[in-house]
């Protein structure tokens, strides 16, 4: 036996390559050049030091590479994270110190924060994101030669630059001048052309009537020196800038601030909106909204609302993805980054038809509340790397066979235990790797400990750029023809072809079918023309707003601008807003606690004036969606029900009124859907009767705050908690031994459905 295994042991053939950390090529050579040669016998020694130098060596300058995503990890990926301080210590390092051809293509359905203050006044595309990443795409190199600087005055011009691209106005600057005093901001350490250019943008947002209600908002400053680059080009008033005034635009600021030409371009010109469809049905509209939404229940699929125009691409976006040589998914929110970049019509076939390019995933570090916390086979369990792939593979029409190989990750074994259980503490959990699963799949995992080292003494975990860039180039050489050499005529060789075989021949669950469109087509009842950008619909809400009575008309627009999913013809049904004393309420609590309904007599929403600030919105929202039903009573009536002379219960009893008279959102169809919905029975005699009988002392919600409440729930679940109880038996496990159960879920999603598609036109 002892001879047997010693013979096994004298056969095998063994390289230095063995000596290094890792379970496949690409991670041995990503290990050596992260952590440097380990030392050992001289012969190994050497040879992998070589290898190291080698590696480190290569001339990578030609390389072309692409990177998809948004925010924060992109421009992490590329340069650093471009919004915090610590960034101008060191702005200059990233892929871009490594790979000076690169160019990024920016996730635009950004809604929130600043952008989301601009969508409201300009028909533009979602530019937050583009400002991170602008920043972030600063090369040093180009910035000296274009400007003639050194070393200190390259790292003077990154802060002063970082300082103007991030400073945010609460109140609406006078001047350049005061705005420029206000925020602290100077322009001495820019070289004086840069200067210049800066000041032609700030005066040109002054100047240009297009952009005085923009700069009239909050709002963040590297955000309006984008719009007024992008509005600088088109002079023809023309309130939607054309696609070569946006080019133009970014190729104004790339020359000035020392980024690649094109090295920086959005996915696609229009203003779109994100839609996000959970299991249970409900539908939630915009990316700044869904970050918030905490449904309870697993994303299964997203959307991109074109807002029914064919969405335009640069052709330089194409071209860019054509000639690459790279093509990097980067990390980011799992369904506002990479899947809207990848639902644009045509670039999810652009790298597939590339097929020489080496094509990565950098997958997340931590699972994302409301996005990546649960899992669509098994929502009890955590989120793995598989689970990544399953959601793209879903939500990417023709799925992701052909747009990454690769998946690199942030390798948890190196890191203390003590720092993953704070983490734990505070509600982040890592996202794991099932690697074999992973390679089932087809794909190549590839560990690296890819994190900031200083961030780590701080007892935090985050993806450096400086070793993300290192483990491409390593990636690169296991790929290129120095790979080549090595593997020639030993083990490698074979993993490589094994790998490559497996992608070609592995299956993935759930892949949609390659002719699947998932573009959302607006509703003529939203009263949504073709192509209504949000500044129009913000526009529209104003001016129904207009014409109600109501004091506070700022406070109700907020909330339904924030609320994407409601359209603005929801406000056609109310004539104004009244606050009632307390004394003077004259709705019964006996069985609920809402203070707030919807008078069909006069169309005025009537809240209670104790409501409190923090309850305003949901009583807002729950009259606003009684107010669709509109005067549909004509006589509500609550009767003793009677057996023999006992009563045993009630019985609510409503007559419609006959449909020609009904000023209402809904047909007469969706009315009587609705009312059998909610449970009412209508009656075999006479068909504008419905009727509801209530055993005993049971409390009964009455259709109208049924629908207020079930409205303010599915725009929200955090509004309405008698609601959320109701519609928690989709989380349970259902048994075919107790039919009512069955019929009790298949009733709730149909309402669910009911809200998704004829209430908010979904």
């Amino acid at each position: 036996m002892i001879n047997d295994c010693l013979q096994k042991l004298a056969s095998a053939s063994f390289t230095p390559l063995d000596i290094i950390q890792g379970r496949n090529l690409p991670e041995k050579l990503v290990e050596l050049v992260l952590q440097g040669p380990p030392e050992g016998p001289p012969l190994p020694a050497a040879a992998l030091k070589q290898l190291y130098e080698a590696i480190n060596g290569q001339d990578v300058s030609g390389v072309r590479v692409v990177v998809f995503g948004g925010g924060t990890g992109m421009s992490t990926i590329i340069g650093g994270d471009s919004r915090s301080p610590a960034w101008t210590a060191n702005p200059f390092q990233g892929l871009k110190s490594i790979f000076p051809q690169i160019k990024a293509v920016v996730c635009v359905s950004d809604d929130g924060g600043s952008t989301g203050e601009l969508l409201k006044h300009l028909p533009l595309f979602g530019i937050g994101d583009l400002r991170h990443v602008l920043l972030a795409a600063i090369q040093e190199s180009l910035l000296r030669k274009r400007y003639n600087l050194d070393s200190q005055q390259a790292l003077d011009a990154a802060a002063a630059l970082f300082a103007l691209f991030n400073y945010r106005y609460r109140a609406k600057p006078l001047s350049v001048d005061e705005l420029l005093r206000r925020g602290g901001l100077e322009l001495d350490a820019l070289p004086v052309a840069m200067a210049e250019g800066i000041l032609y943008l700030l005066r040109n947002l002054f100047s240009d009537s297009r952009l005085s209600r923009a700069l009239s908002a909050p709002n963040c400053l590297g955000n309006l020196l984008i719009v007024s680059a992008i509005y600088s080009g088109c002079r023809d008033d023309n309130p939607r800038p054309s696609a070569s005034a946006v080019r133009n635009g970014l190729l104004l600021l790339t020359d000035m601030l020392g980024v690649v030409e094109d090295g920086v371009m959005p996915c696609t010109l229009n203003p779109s909106s994100l839609k996000i469809h959970y299991t249970n049905g409900v539908m939630t509209t915009g990316e700044y909204k869904s970050g918030l939404s905490r449904r309870g229940y697993p994303v299964e699929r997203v959307f991109v609302d074109f807002l029914g125009l064919k969405p335009q691409v640069l052709p330089q976006v194409f071209a860019a993805v054509r000639e690459a040589d790279i093509i990097i998914f980067a990390p980011g929110s799992l369904y506002t980054s990479i899947v809207p970049v990848m639902q644009v019509p045509g670039l999810a076939e652009a790298v597939r038809a590339n097929e020489g390019a080496m094509k990565v995933l950098a997958a997340n570090v931590w699972v994302q509340a409301g996005e990546t916390d649960l899992t669509m086979d098994e929502p009890s369990r955590r989120f793995y790397v598989s689970d990544l792939i399953k959601a793209y593979n879903r939500n990417i029409v023709g799925g992701v066979r052909g747009l990454f190989q690769q998946i690199l990750l942030l390798g948890l074994q190196d890191i203390p235990g003590s720092i993953l259980q704070n983490y734990a503490v505070e509600g982040k959990v890592p996202i794991y790797l099932d690697r074999g699963r992973v390679w089932e799949m087809g794909f190549e995992p590839v560990e690296a400990c890819i994190y900031a080292a200083d961030e780590l003494a701080e007892r935090r975990l985050k993806h450096d750029p400086a070793a993300l860039a290192l483990a491409f180039k390593a990636m690169w050489a296991a790929r290129g023809q120095l790979a080549a050499d090595l593997t020639d005529g030993n083990h490698w060789t074979a993993e490589i072809e094994a790998a490559a075989d497996l992608r070609r021949t592995a299956s993935l669950p759930g892949q949609p079918p390659d002719n699947i469109s998932w573009f959302a087509e607006p509703d003529c009842r939203t009263s949504r023309a073709a192509g209504e950008t949000p500044c129009e619909r913000y526009a529209g809400i104003n001016s129904r707003l207009r014409a109600w009575d109501i004091e506070d008309r700022g406070r109700i627009a907020e909330i339904i601008w924030h609320h994407a999913d409601i359209p603005a013809a929801h406000l056609d049904y109310t004539r104004g807003l009244r606050f009632i004393e307390r004394r003077d309420w004259p709705r019964s609590q006996v069985w609920d606690k809402v203070y707030s309904f919807y008078d069909p007599e006069d169309g005025f929403l009537n809240i209670r004036q104790d409501i409190g600030s923090e309850n305003f919105e949901v009583a807002f929202l729950v009259a606003l969606g009684q107010s669709l039903l509109g005067n549909y009573a004509a006589r509500k009536d609550v009767e003793p029900l009677l057996a023999g002379r006992e009563t045993v219960g009630k019985l609510f009893r409503l007559e419609l009124r006959p449909a020609e008279e009904r000023l209402s959102w809904f047909s007469d169809l969706e009315l009587r859907s609705y009312l059998i919905l909610s449970r009412l029975r209508p009656s075999a005699v006479n068909p504008l009767v419905f009727t509801r009988a209530v055993n005993g002392e049971e409390g009964f919600t009455p259709p109208g705050l049924l629908f207020g409440l079930t409205y303010a729930w599915y725009i929200d679940n955090r509004f309405a908690d008698h609601i959320e109880y109701k519609m928690a038996i989709a989380r349970a496990e259902i048994s075919d031994l107790v039919p009512e159960q069955v019929k009790t879920l298949a009733r709730r999603r149909a309402i669910i459905d009911f809200f998704r598609e004829v209430v908010f036109c979904q």
